[in-house]
């Protein structure tokens, strides 16, 4: 009976119970997975935040390439650091190293005299040009000068009063011979005798200060001014017409060019590539295909405030005139040979105001030295202090111990 009951209410039932059995199933599953899913991108982001620290201490730890002991530091064996640093030692070169630097020409001071007005007054005229040669002797300008007339007159005052003084001494020795003259007027007359002597040799030495001979009959106010020496004139400061009046400022400068001096004006850090006596090739722009070879004269004592260079000096034989002042040249100094430590400027590290680099104490250990450059060439410097022959510095990837 109850089989049969069961069958009829099964039978009873719709036709889609089935299906909407089947939906709910499929429903179930869907939001079974949905669940899963949402966990996992819950804790999924929780174990990256806790292995993420984890990580960054592993790298921290490899990331570490070398380490310090006091001074030094120390790459360890497993360090990739190893592969980027490149150890050597610095080679021994023997340098001859060459100095070029800019020079001119100048006059020997030692024949360069500066013609001087020895009286004031116009000058009337002048008889020389700028750049032209002349003779001990020559005349060089006229000078119209109330200074030269005072002085004729000075002379001839200082003859007259000669005369009278000499005239009233004979008189009283001869007094005084004969008994009728005092002593004390005799000495008076020697005393004023004696003041007009010195005051002739006075105005004589005034005239000849002049350049006039002393005993000179004709008096005139035109004085002749001679070349003192013979030479080129170089500098000319006066012109027809014009009045000097300063005793101390020069006319004109006459040089002699028969020999010349070469100045060259050497760093500070080169002078010791530089002494007396040296062998210089000179190279003018006037002559680009003539080498005039030369020694050094003299090296300066002084190196100059300013420029912070030492002046050297070359003098050169110059019967032709060839070589005229302010002429530009260049000097190449040839220094003598000598054994240098070389090392590339890559190993070079600026610190401050010192230069240093990475010297290796012992296997992979390495110490920071300041070291002092004699000179740079091409890529590499010449270490003058600082590295013993036989170390091994960093040349290369210094500047990664350099944190």
């Amino acid at each position: 009976m109850d089989g049969v009951t069961d069958q009829a209410l099964l039978a009873s039932l719709p036709a889609d119970k089935p299906r909407q059995r089947g939906r709910r199933l499929v429903f179930t599953v869907i939001g079974i997975l949905i669940g899963v899913a949402g966990d996992r991108l819950i804790l999924v982001p929780a174990r990256i935040a806790d292995v993420a620290p984890r990580a960054r201490e592993t790298r921290a730890v490899a990331q570490s390439p070398f380490s310090r002991v006091g001074d030094r530091i120390i790459v360890p064996e497993a360090s990739p650091l190893r592969t980027l640093l490149t150890v050597a030692a610095p080679t021994m070169k023997q340098v001859a190293r060459t100095l070029v630097l800019p020079a001119t020409v100048e006059a020997d001071p030692s024949r360069t005299v500066k013609v001087m007005p020895p009286v004031t007054g116009r000058v009337t005229e002048l008889k020389v040009q700028l750049g032209g040669r002349v003779v001990q002797g020559q005349e060089l300008a006229v000078i119209d000068s109330g200074d030269l007339a005072q002085a004729y007159s000075d002379i001839e005052k200082a003859r007259s009063t000669l005369t009278l003084t000499k005239k009233a001494l004979d008189r009283q020795l001869n007094l005084e011979k004969a008994g009728g003259a005092a002593i004390k007027d005799r000495e008076q007359a020697q005393s004023d005798h004696d003041q007009a002597i010195a005051e002739l040799q006075r105005s004589e030495s005034r005239l000849r200060a002049m350049g006039i001979p002393a005993d000179q009959k004709e008096s005139s106010r035109l004085l002749s001014i001679k070349a003192p020496v013979s030479g080129s004139v170089i500098d000319l400061q006066v012109a027809p017409g014009a009045f000097v009046n300063d005793p101390t400022a020069a006319m004109m400068t006459i040089a002699n060019l028969d020999t010349i001096w070469v100045t060259a004006n050497v760093p500070e850090k080169d002078i010791a590539f530089v002494f007396a006596g040296q062998t210089v090739k000179v190279t003018f722009r006037s002559y680009p295909d003539d080498v005039f070879e030369g020694k050094v004269l003299f090296v300066s004592d002084v190196v100059e405030s300013d420029t912070r260079r030492n002046k050297v000096r070359i003098a050169f034989d110059n019967p032709d005139k060839m070589l005229k002042p302010n002429m530009f040249a260049d000097a190449s100094f040839a220094a003598p040979a000598m054994s240098r430590l070389m090392v590339p400027t890559s190993a070079l590290l600026m610190t401050n105001d010192a230069t240093s680099v990475f010297v290796e104490v012992s296997d992979w250990a390495f110490e920071r030295r300041n070291v002092e450059i004699a000179y740079q060439e091409g890529t590499a410097v010449a270490i003058k202090a600082g590295i013993r022959p036989g170390e091994r510095v960093v040349v290369k990837g210094g500047v990664r111990l350099n944190d």
